[in-house]
Order: structure tokens, then sequence, then C-alpha cells
């Protein structure tokens, strides 16, 4: 299927590894111009060599931390406008009420929560002046599977649920701009291990462990990093168009499975 979105440029948040720098591949492929932004400089470079070796692309580095007073706000005016923003920075902690402390909560926060909607404040400003572009946040499914062990990521979560539906709501009427969301489940990345690791520590007293709180899953694995890759690709080309303030969840029905035994 041609998506058509050879041409257009693309901002991608937290792209220096994961989920970020698999849609940042993603993107290329499908001959888009790519801004990328993360805190690590050296993983952001070395990704756009990998990226300009295979795809005749533009790719330019923001290596900067966008939790920072002011960051979001200095990165959309050094991109200009973009056709596509895709928000993936920040990675919520897990645990439980008092397990994650008033410090930890706002730094979380800070960089995923605020973070995605100072930049959508930004960017969005500037689609709006010509009528077009897309937003895809990148949220996750703990925002409508509320997790006690997870309440840090569930509320915030939950918050750029509301956030991306109420601005999507609008924003394609209003101003001819798109505003979507993607839930993953599980993800196959760097991160998913440190997190069940936790949970088999909490739940069994043993982190090795961890491989067996994959049972629980419906298909007994976590989601291939291109399956929610795609999804968002879809999502912000025209063959999606008539999408505005939806978010799609991608986690092999874990959130859907609300069987009382």
């Amino acid at each position: 299927m041609d998506l058509g979105l050879t041409g257009r440029t693309a901002l991608i948040t937290g792209a220096s590894q994961g989920i970020g720098a698999a849609s940042a591949l993603g993107f290329a492929a499908e001959g888009c111009n790519l801004h990328l932004t993360a805190r690590s400089a050296d993983k952001l470079a070395a990704l756009k060599a990998e990226i300009t070796a295979a795809h005749d692309v533009e790719v330019t580095l923001h290596p900067l931390d966008l939790a920072e007073p002011g960051a979001a706000e200095g990165l959309a005016e050094s991109v200009g406008l973009v056709d596509i923003l895709v928000n993936n920075a920040g990675a919520i902690p897990g645990g439980d009420v008092f397990s994650v402390d008033e410090a930890t909560w706002r730094a979380a926060w800070d960089l995923k929560v605020f973070g995605y909607i100072n930049l959508c404040r930004a960017v969005y400003a500037r689609m709006r002046e010509v009528g077009r572009g897309v937003i895809v946040n990148d949220i996750g499914n703990a925002g409508e599977r509320l997790d006690a062990d997870y309440i840090c990521g569930s509320t915030g979560n939950a918050s750029l649920m509301a956030f991306t539906r109420a601005l999507g709501g609008k924003s394609l009427t209003a101003d001819g701009v798109r505003v979507v969301g993607v839930n993953p489940g599980p993800v196959d990345t760097e991160r998913m291990p440190k997190l069940l690791r936790k949970r088999a520590k909490d739940w069994f007293g043993d982190e090795t462990r961890w491989e067996e709180l994959l049972d629980r899953y419906p298909l007994k694995r976590m989601a291939k990093v291109q399956e929610i890759v795609d999804a968002m690709l879809f999502l912000a080309s025209d063959r999606s168009g008539y999408t505005s303030g939806t978010i799609l969840t991608i986690d092999g029905g874990i959130t859907s499975r609300n069987s009382i035994v």
C-alpha cells in the first residue's frame, strides 16, 4: 500500500531507541525527511548514519531534554513547519502509590505528559497556520487498563488520552489538523524487561522469573516494534484522513479481557 508520505517531514521525539528509533526508520523508508530528538546525541548520530545509508532522505538531529523549561517551544522554533509530529519521548517508571515518590512522579510527567502537551501546542500552532498536519501521540494501554502497580504511568497515560481526544475532536474541522494516538501494550523493547523484572520481584520475590509474566498475555508474547510503527505510519498518512481524536489500542486484546473468572 502506497501511503503517500514521500517528501513529507516528520518530527519524532524519543528517537534514540525503542519505538522512537523504529518509527524514524519506518518514516524514512516511506520517504519522509526527519527531525529527530532525544537526550543521547551519540545514539541519534548512529541512527542518522543507519538511515542515510539506506534511504535518500534528510535527517536533522536535535539532541536535547524536552523536560527542560522552554525546550518544546525552542525545538518547534528550530524545526519550523513539519507535516507530522510523533510524540514518543518519556518512559514512566513502575511502582505503586507508595514506592513512586513525588520527585520521581514529577520528573516522569515533565518529560512525557507535559512534554507531549507542550510540543503539541507549539507544533499545532504552526500546522494551524497552513491548515494541515498530523500529530501522533504514542501513549500506552495503561491509560485504559488502569494498574495500581504502575500508577504513575496509568495516570499520566490517561491524561494524555484525554488530551488527545479533546484536541483531536475539534482540530480537523476547525484547523485541518489531525490529532491521533496509539496505545501499545507490552512491546519488545529494551524497556519492557526492566518493568517486568520489577513486577516479578514484587510478585514472586525473584526478578529472574520475569519471562513467566508473558504467559499472562493473550498471545504469550510482547508486540513487535514494527507492529506499532506500521500503525503509526497508517495513521499519519492520508489513507487515514478521516481519523482524528481517535486512539488505536495495540495490545493483543489485553485491554478487552474483562472476564469475571
